[in-house]
């Protein structure tokens, strides 16, 4: 470029006025500014989430954002915080408390580590990536070509983000009360065969939650007895906290046992939530 034409472009971009040259960048601008796609692409894109989720926006250009992905927004040379992540910090404070609010309602005899729990399995990366592929979310989100072409829209971390974002987009355009709708209806729908199939069986896990959201001390499994030959080996395991035995349990590996004490003391202390509760424990 000559210094005629250095010139003439500093005058433009002072003047606000296209200089020579400009329109093949311009072009390539917009080209990028709508990820390939033409608007009326974008607006059919959005009306057949619209309709998956059962929401229809006031403000579509909260949708859009939701769907805007940071790698898109560092190609069209807009900071950071123009993506979706801020939705994303909002709609996992909206999905907390949704979920938090369904648990509550639905099992009134299920202790808070049990809650807990539940609601971890049900808002978890894994399960919103399932939710993000339930619905088609990946087809929808706006990346870089790049990012795309490495498997971007397949990407589990990338799905259940635009997941939080676009509940955050509901919660702003109509309210918790759609955003409730719209998480019962994609996020919770079969709650109870989720929990039931990745669960609560583990029991070990359950019992030190109880136990360390009153107390900072684990509990103490010991094995008690090995009975049986080397080929069929069966163990007894106890397990304690602050000097007493909450239950014992057998299995043919310590593992196993060690589950089935928990099992145990969990019930024990599920049916008398006050049995720790002495200033000593």
């Amino acid at each position: 470029m000559g210094l005629k034409d250095s010139i003439q472009q500093v005058l433009a971009k002072l003047s606000g006025t296209p200089a020579k040259g400009d329109e093949p960048e311009e072009a390539s601008a917009k080209a990028a500014a709508t990820d390939g796609r033409s608007q009326a692409e974008l607006e059919a894109s959005y009306a057949a989430l619209e309709a998956k989720l059962g929401y229809v926006f006031r403000d579509r250009s909260l949708l859009a954002n939701s769907l805007l992905h940071r790698s898109h927004i560092h190609v069209i040379g807009q900071d950071r915080e123009q993506s979706n992540e801020r939705l994303e910090f909002l709609g996992d404070a909206v999905l907390g408390l949704v979920t938090n609010e369904e648990l509550y309602q639905s099992f009134p005899d299920r202790s808070e580590g049990d809650l807990t729990k539940m609601k971890s399995l049900l808002v978890c990366g894994a399960r919103l990536s399932e939710v993000a592929t339930d619905i088609d979310l990946g087809v929808h989100v706006r990346m870089s070509r790049g990012e795309a072409a490495t498997g971007g829209r397949q990407r589990s971390s990338i799905l259940a983000d635009t997941t939080e974002a676009l509940i955050g987009a509901v919660y702003l355009d109509g309210g918790l009360g759609p955003a409730r709708a719209v998480i019962k209806r994609i996020v919770l729908k079969g709650s109870d065969n989720i929990v039931a199939r990745r669960s609560l069986r583990n029991y070990k896990s359950r019992l030190q939650e109880l136990i360390q959201s009153r107390y900072k001390s684990p509990p103490r499994y010991r094995v008690v007895k090995v009975a049986g030959p080397d080929h069929d080996r069966i163990f007894q395991v106890s397990v304690s906290f602050a000097g007493e035995v909450l239950g014992t349990g057998e299995g043919r590996n310590k593992k196993t046992a060690e589950q089935h004490a928990a099992r145990v003391a969990l019930e024990k202390l599920e049916n008398d939530p006050e049995h720790l509760a002495g200033p000593d424990a």
